[in-house]
């Protein structure tokens, strides 16, 4: 299974926190999981509250999970919350489907691995793990 390397998982966490910082925003955790869901890198940055791996941790996890990036997920709640509810049933309510999960894909356009930021606002977070992600050279779907 293919997936995002150490080192590129260190570099969407370092300038997704560093573009956290450039804009002012609130304190970001910022996680990276592989196409299988594992996580790979995450970084909570200083001042941010304790609980939010679980946060990031459930936004990247829905995206790769569904293939589906957090804007899409949450558009599909608003149209079908039986069926992001039944999502959650299957994955233990670990599933988070709001922006600031973000899909990776390598240069042939396979899924990769996710981002999950939070911490600001959801659209700020994606704003971050974007940056993250063209700093590592992938390609990101919000």
């Amino acid at each position: 299974m293919p997936g995002v390397s150490l080192n590129k998982a260190r570099t969407i966490v370092r300038k997704a926190i560093a573009k956290g910082q450039e804009l002012e925003l609130k304190p970001l955790s910022v996680v990276v999981l592989d196409a299988g869901g594992h996580v790979q890198a995450f970084e909570r940055e200083d001042g941010a509250a304790p609980g939010r791996f679980e946060i990031a941790r459930g936004k990247a996890y829905g995206t790769v999970m569904l293939g589906m990036a957090g804007t899409a997920q949450l558009a599909r709640a608003e149209q079908q919350p039986h069926f992001i509810n039944a999502v959650n049933g299957v994955y233990g309510g670990a599933v988070i489907p709001v922006p600031g999960g973000v899909l990776i894909r390598d240069k042939k356009g396979v899924v990769i691995g996710a981002v999950g930021v939070t911490g600001d606002t959801s659209d700020n977070d994606a704003i971050a793990a974007m940056a993250g992600i063209d700093a590592a050279g992938l390609t990101g779907e919000i």
